[in-house]
């Protein structure tokens, strides 16, 4: 059949079969198969294809189509894919080029047995109870034999043979110290200022104030200054360890320091330790300090107790014991928190999301840590009569 310009403009979007011999058939597309137009179910099609008598060749003319775009090709796919399936030979020399490069890109590599979704199997709370112990267990050994390795690389800088830039040990300090002081200062204030107001309420109500020094000040030194700078640390820092790291995962630099024979421990792990055991004592120290601020600013302004009263009460209450405790729980709390960030950072995929996913975990895993370990030390702190 002939169709001029004309009428090749006014035919409509659709799918014709058309008999060209005894065991061949015609399918001829036709109409604007663009974005906006309604095209006939692919179903449709291949149930009109199943209920024809086995074909030895089926050939696609599109000698009236007017445009088109991605899902032509990908209409395409589906019906050649349902002809080869029945051993009919598909003739696609009346296709534009266009089209025939998309589909002989689409299907140059096989699709990989495993790739397409399929909907989610139903598993019985056993199997579940059992593949979260088997992630346990393996997250356990990922822990143990990260430590062991983080050992021997600070055992070769004892010995003076680690090898890793200075440079880079100076910029993780400054990274992990000077620029954590502005979320420090504020989040250590807020919260000498929150502690004194619950102690306030209380206080006040026997005519008390001017024990809020003591219970801010013994509060903060011993407990809040480590345990919030140690959490604003694993978010800030411990996170950004992972993320920097499993980066350079995905990138292969890890990979390739270790075909230069440098371990990552000692090049890419210890700096990142180091800075942080070196600066998160003195970010508590200063949080400390932050704290009981804090809570003078709410005791001098809202109650009856000079400056002068609170630092008399407040130095009288905290002796070097008080500081000792918060001082040794933050340096806990940085052996934790870069663990967390550099294990995650070590173990993680080679795509954007396991990058994300491994900042996520970090995190999740730091803040943990430290309230198990902080629980642990206020026991055995307690048990000590510390």
């Amino acid at each position: 059949m002939n169709v001029t310009a004309a009428n090749r403009q006014s035919l409509p979007t659709d799918v014709y079969l058309e008999h060209i011999g005894a065991d061949a058939l015609s399918i001829r597309l036709t109409g604007n198969w663009a974005h906006g137009a309604t095209l006939k179910p692919v179903g449709e099609v291949l149930g009109e294809l199943d209920n024809l008598q086995p074909l030895r060749l089926v050939s696609v003319q599109t000698h009236d189509l007017q445009k088109w775009d991605s899902r032509l090709p990908a209409y395409l796919l589906k019906i050649i894919d349902y002809c080869q399936a029945k051993g009919t030979e598909v003739d696609l020399s009346g296709l534009p080029e266009g089209i025939q490069g998309l589909l002989n890109l689409a299907r140059a590599v096989p699709e990989r047995a495993g790739d397409r979704r399929t909907g989610a199997k139903k598993m019985s709370a056993l199997y579940k109870f059992g593949e979260t112990v088997l992630n346990g267990l393996q997250d356990a050994k990922g822990l143990i034999t990260f430590i062991g390795e983080a050992v021997l690389a600070f055992w070769a800088l004892l010995q003076g043979k680690a090898r890793f830039r200075s440079v880079d040990l100076f910029l993780c300090v400054q990274e992990a110290g000077a620029e954590a002081l502005p979320i420090v200062t504020l989040i250590s204030l807020l919260v000498g200022l929150i502690l004194a107001f619950v102690g306030a309420v209380q206080l006040a109500m026997f005519g008390a104030q001017i024990y809020i020094a003591d219970l801010v000040s013994l509060g903060t030194v011993r407990e809040m200054g480590a345990l919030m700078t140690a959490v604003i640390m694993a978010g800030r820092t411990g996170a950004a360890y992972a993320a920097q790291l499993g980066t350079m995962n995905v990138n292969s630099e890890i990979d390739a320091l270790k075909t230069m024979g440098i371990s990552p421990m000692q090049f890419l792990v210890m700096p990142r330790m180091l800075a942080l055991v070196l600066m998160l004592p003195l970010l508590c120290l200063y949080a400390d300090f932050m704290g009981i601020l804090g809570g003078a600013l709410v005791t001098t302004s809202a109650f009856d107790v000079s400056l002068n009263q609170y630092f008399y009460e407040a130095r009288r209450i905290v002796d070097l014991y008080d500081f000792s405790i918060g001082l040794f729980k933050s340096l806990v709390f940085a052996v934790l928190i870069a663990t967390a960030g550099c294990m995650r950072g070590m173990q993680c995929g080679r795509s954007a999301s396991a990058v994300g996913d491994a900042a996520t975990a970090a995190v999740v895993n730091s803040i943990v840590y430290i309230v198990v370990a902080d629980s642990i030390i206020t026991l055995i702190c307690n048990e000590l009569n510390i």
